[in-house]
């Protein structure tokens, strides 16, 4: 095994697991996140997907050759999937087809990774539901 790679591998895991914690210090309050300026339109981003309910777009630190997120437009309360309701259901729904459209458009159809990160243990670093739509590469299981 390539130590460096390794030491690489641990150092980054290390900084998600820190991020994702300090983010669930915070998710609770009610404020903006990342994804709400992005659908504002006030930080740009590399948009692969829009319509009336779900965007779509390039992550800024891909984990593979395709790597986007998909995202409400309203959050509704729905910051995690721990806090999906019934009422969540057709939204829940919209995202997944999202999702595959996006696969398509990215010319990954026939294969790529849907993954949705929950709280701090699962790394989340962002208190709005997404979805990370990876492809492009072979992917392994398993995945964490």
């Amino acid at each position: 095994m390539d130590t460096a790679r390794f030491v690489r591998h641990i150092a980054s895991s290390t900084n998600e697991e820190a991020a994702a914690k300090a983010a669930a210090a915070t998710t609770d309050t009610g404020g903006p996140t990342i994804f709400d300026k992005i659908i504002a339109k006030g930080i740009p981003s590399s948009i692969v997907y829009e319509d009336e309910n779900v965007l779509a777009f390039r992550d800024i630190n891909p984990q593979a050759p395709v790597h986007v997120l998909v995202i409400p437009k309203v959050r509704d309360g729905l910051t995690g999937l721990n806090k999906a309701e019934p009422r969540h259901t057709e939204i829940l729904g919209q995202l997944l087809y999202a999702a595959k459209v996006v696969a398509e458009k990215e010319g990954v159809a026939n294969g790529y990774r849907v993954v949705i990160n929950n709280g701090a243990e699962g790394c989340q670093s962002v208190y709005h539901l997404h979805l990370h739509v990876l492809g492009g590469r072979q992917m392994k299981w398993p995945p964490g």
